[in-house]
């Protein structure tokens, strides 16, 4: 039987190969042949562990999905978020590593404040609210989503992590939420669609190619619809010192400022955190 290190030469191998895979995971085909092989495995492989033909089969099939250009997550059916591991599935954004920023901020909102509110908007399969969820247990964790599938996933990764404190519902923005929370909500946050209509084409084909298009654009020819939506709608929904908290990418961060301050807020400022190719522009209420 051939050792874990030579099959995950031969996947390395044939990941470099494929025109397929492109930006921004091309340069790490290694990690890809990694994480397929102890997906498949259920474990760590050590070099010199033996493969068995069952799993290396499986193993080869999985290469081949992640060699189109299919990502890594939607291969493996899961990905990870801070510490928690979501299942995550073709109809359903991929949640990125930029969005944990976003997230530990909004806890640090949240914490100290009495029975704190958490509104998050296009939640997607929810791992900003239920990262929230998890971490602040006294807080009520709602995350929304137009769309069925997303909303489903994210219900069952709640289920699957045991969070009873956080509701996932279907709808536009804000309009599944209960009226008693006009007013009442510490923060909202929202990774939008962002992607201008034009720009499209130039999105790479691992994620144009199989992430949802209303994941990453809302139509709108400069991708700030569906933004400039939550942020004249938001101050109805916060409390006096409440939170709005918008990731984008940096060229976005300066026109969503401008609507923040346009629609009434204060204390806005554009925060960077570990990755570089987005900002989480903040403001208070």
């Amino acid at each position: 039987m051939p050792t874990a290190e030579e099959v995950l030469r031969d996947a390395e191998r044939v990941l470099k190969a494929s025109e397929a895979v492109d930006h921004p995971h091309a340069g790490k085909e290694r990690a890809d042949a990694e994480e397929l092989l102890e997906h498949v495995l259920g474990k760590t492989p050590k070099p010199r562990m033996e493969v068995p033909p069952d799993a290396l089969r499986a193993f080869r099939r999985l290469v081949a999905r992640r060699a189109t250009g299919e990502p890594p997550a939607y291969v493996t059916g899961k990905t990870t978020f801070l510490d928690l591991t979501l299942e995550v599935g073709r109809g359903a954004f991929i949640p990125r590593q930029s969005s944990e920023f976003m997230a530990t901020q909004a806890m640090r909102r949240l914490r100290g404040r009495p029975r704190p509110v958490h509104v998050d908007l296009a939640t997607g399969i929810g791992p900003v609210a239920l990262s929230v969820a998890s971490s602040v247990r006294s807080a009520r964790v709602f995350g929304i989503d137009l769309f069925a599938r997303p909303i489903g996933l994210a219900r069952r990764n709640a289920d699957r992590l045991r969070l009873r404190n956080v509701r996932f519902l279907r709808g536009d923005l804000f309009q599944p939420l209960p009226t008693s929370l006009h007013g009442e909500v510490d923060v909202i946050t929202i990774h939008p669609p962002y992607v201008g209509r034009g720009e499209m084409k130039e999105l790479p084909h691992e994620i144009v190619g199989f992430e949802p298009l209303e994941s990453l654009t809302d139509r709108s020819p400069k991708g700030l619809g569906l933004i400039s939506r939550v942020a004249a709608e938001a101050p109805g929904w916060l409390r006096s010192g409440g939170w709005l908290l918008v990731e984008v990418s940096p060229d976005r961060s300066r026109a969503i400022a401008k609507l923040l301050r346009q629609t009434g807020f204060s204390d806005i400022r554009s925060t960077k955190g570990p990755v570089p190719v987005s900002r989480v522009v903040v403001g208070r209420a």
